[in-house]
This record gives structure tokens, C-alpha cells and sequence, in this order.
């Protein structure tokens, strides 16, 4: 029988093992090009330079960083209460529809100032209604969470829908989006922004939802290691019966667990809807619930991990596309199928080298307490 191996250190389980995985990541995915006849080298040069090589490439870079931000901690905050919340799509959906609903009703009556925070708390509050159904299903019918977070992503693609196409799209149209929104229902840019202190920047999708972004990172931090309802929640995620005779509540935990993860989701609509697209359209979302997912896996569900791994998946989502237009022959399913590389190993697959890492910190330590011989 193998001896059990004890927990990894967190500078390894945090630091060391993702970075292993990421290493991991890139080596398979530079076989893979190797073997369609592609450079590796020259296809990360070119990932590089088009993430972070100018001012324009970093500043879509931190976009598409901002949106994965929110469907990270979405994941980590429902994973610290035990549950598997893989519905930031269907959330971040209905956050959508809060968010445009709230700016086309008051857009031509309000200020930005005054609009604004009423859009975030519309698209926090739409987003917590939604993924809190499935947390009352989960915690008083023990119907599954995935199962039902799953579903709801349907409901909102369709619900979104159904609106467009029926109610919100203007009669003298036919592309399946809403009017625009008013220019107070627009979440500034930081190009506009630079330009009214004198600063010239090339413009880019970068808004001020990065800064609500990072500010979420903090309050998650606070709330789930630094306050009482967070330990309550993390209590539960830990050991539900334990938590139970402690005298704390686990099914009103779920439920706040999955409300507080879904306004996290909702808060995406604020950087696509408000900060870029001024307007609901069809599928604004574009799959970034389930790439939150391995942001989570690879970030250790902790607002440090997330923003260092959603700056990684945004470096890979605007490389990527600077890859498909730069090099001859490199396609976007190439693109995608390296991307899906990254995601397999540096998050479905993040705790598979743990026992590697595991036997190597034990065959240290042992060698340290062997008696020196002269």
C-alpha cells in the first residue's frame, strides 16, 4: 500500500503548481504546432506582442481580463460553500437584461453620475435573482446544482431571446439587439477618460469596470476570510454536518452562497453591455461563465489567483487573435484548440500533478533528516 501523502505546502499548492501546469500547457500546445507544421516560437512571439506589445493590445487584454475577473469569483465564492456553480452564462445573461432594461427606461432621464451605480446594482441584483432559484432548489428540494445551473443557462439565452426579437428591438430594425443606449447609460472608457486629463491613448474596449472589478476581488476577500457570514459559508462548504451542529444555517448559506455568486456574474454585463456594446445584444456573454470556471481551478478560488489568472486567459484571448491574422496558415480553430489546451491543463487538470509534487517535497524532507556520514 503507498504511504498517504500529506498536504502540499500553500507557496507550492498556490504559487509553484500553477505555474508547473501552465508550463505543462504551453509545452503540449507547442507539440501540437509543431506537429500542423507552425513554430511555437514564432506563434508566442506573436501571442505576446499582440497581448502586451502596445498600448492598444494591453488595453484589450485588461478587457477581456475584467469579464473573467467576474465569472471567477462567481465560481470560487459558490465552490467555498461546496457548490459547483457552472451557471455564470445564464447569470450574467439575466444581469444583461437588468442592467438594459434599467438603461433604456432611465438613460434619457438621468445623469451618468446618478445612473451608473443604479445600472451595477441592477445587473448584481438581476444576476443574484437568477442564480438564486437554483440555490433554493439546491438546499430545500435537493435538486443538483449543476443540473440546474446548467438549465437556467438555457432559460436566459432564450428568455434573452425572446425579448430581443418581441419587445426591446426597434421596429425599424432588423438586427436582434435593443436601441442604443443613452450616453449617460455608458460606462466610461479609459481612452475617454485619458483624453480629458490631456492624455493620448489609442482607444480600446478598457472601461472603468475594471476598477469595480478589483474592487469586488476585495470584497470577496473580506468577506469570505475576514467576516462572520463568509466563515459561516466556508464553514458549510467544508463539512455541512459539522457546520449544522455549530449552529449554523447550511441551507441559508447555499442560498447566499448562490446569490452572491450570481451578482458577481450579473456584473459582466456591466463591462460588456454598458462599458463596450451600449446596447443588449444576442450573446454578449460568449462563453465567459465557463472559462470562469477554470480561471477559478487555476487561480485556487482565491481573488489573488483569479486576477493573475484572468490576466493570463485575457493575454490569450487578445494574442489569440492577433495569431490568426499574423501568421499565415494559423487559423482560429487553431487558436481555440490552443486555448483549450491552456484550459485543460492549467484548470480541468490543475491537481493532477499534486502527487508528483507531492513525492518530490517528501523525498526532501526525508534526505534533510537523514544523519550526515563521514
Amino acid at each position: 500500500m503507498s504511504q498517504s501523502l500529506k498536504p502540499l505546502p500553500r507557496w507550492i499548492d498556490v504559487g509553484l503548481l500553477p505555474l508547473w501546469n501552465l508550463a505543462v500547457a504551453l509545452g503540449v500546445a507547442g507539440l501540437v504546432l509543431l506537429l500542423i507544421g507552425q513554430s511555437p516560437a514564432q506563434a508566442l512571439g506573436v501571442l505576446l506582442n499582440g497581448a502586451l506589445g502596445s498600448a492598444r493590445g494591453i488595453g484589450y487584454t485588461l478587457y477581456y481580463t475584467t469579464t473573467f475577473i467576474f465569472t471567477g469569483l462567481a465560481v470560487a465564492v459558490a465552490f467555498h460553500a461546496g457548490l459547483f456553480n457552472i451557471g455564470g452564462e445564464g447569470q450574467a445573461t439575466f444581469g444583461g437584461l437588468g442592467l438594459a432594461l434599467l438603461a433604456l427606461l432611465l438613460g434619457p432621464h438621468l445623469p451618468a453620475l446618478v445612473l451608473l451605480p443604479l445600472l451595477v446594482l441592477a445587473a448584481a441584483l438581476f444576476g443574484m435573482a437568477w442564480a438564486a432559484v437554483p440555490g433554493y432548489l439546491q438546499a430545500w428540494r435537493g435538486s443538483h446544482i449543476v443540473i440546474t445551473t446548467i438549465m437556467f443557462n438555457f432559460l436566459a439565452s432564450s428568455l434573452n431571446v425572446y425579448l430581443l426579437v418581441n419587445w426591446l428591438r426597434p421596429s425599424d430594425s432588423m438586427a436582434v439587439e435593443s436601441q442604443a443606449f443613452a450616453d449617460s447609460a455608458r460606462m466610461p472608457s479609459l481612452h475617454s477618460l485619458a483624453e480629458m486629463v490631456g492624455w493620448e491613448l489609442p482607444s480600446s474596449p478598457l472601461n472603468l469596470s475594471l476598477l469595480l472589478a478589483l474592487l469586488a476581488c476585495v470584497f470577496v476577500q473580506w468577506f469570505l476570510w475576514k467576516s462572520g457570514p463568509g466563515y459561516a459559508l466556508r464553514a458549510v462548504g467544508s463539512s455541512p454536518r459539522a457546520a449544522h451542529y455549530a449552529g449554523i444555517a447550511p441551507k441559508r448559506q447555499v442560498l447566499l452562497a448562490m446569490g452572491l455568486s450570481g451578482a458577481l456574474a450579473g456584473l459582466v454585463a456591466v463591462n460588456e453591455i454598458s462599458g463596450v456594446q451600449g446596447k443588449l445584444t444576442l450573446d454578449f456573454v460568449a462563453g465567459a461563465g465557463f472559462t470562469g470556471i477554470a480561471v477559478a481551478l487555476m487561480g485556487r478560488n482565491h481573488p489573488v489567483g483569479i486576477v493573475l489568472a484572468s490576466l493570463l486567459f485575457g493575454m490569450l484571448y487578445q494574442g489569440g487573435v492577433e495569431l490568426s491574422f499574423e501568421i499565415p496558415g494559423f487559423s482560429r480553430d487553431m487558436v481555440v484548440t490552443a486555448q483549450g489546451l491552456i484550459v485543460l491543463f492549467a484548470g480541468a487538470m490543475a491537481t493532477v500533478s499534486v502527487p508528483l509534487f507531492g513525492r518530490v517535497l517528501a523525498a526532501f524532507e526525508k534526505k534533510e533528516k537523514e544523519p550526515a556520514h563521514g
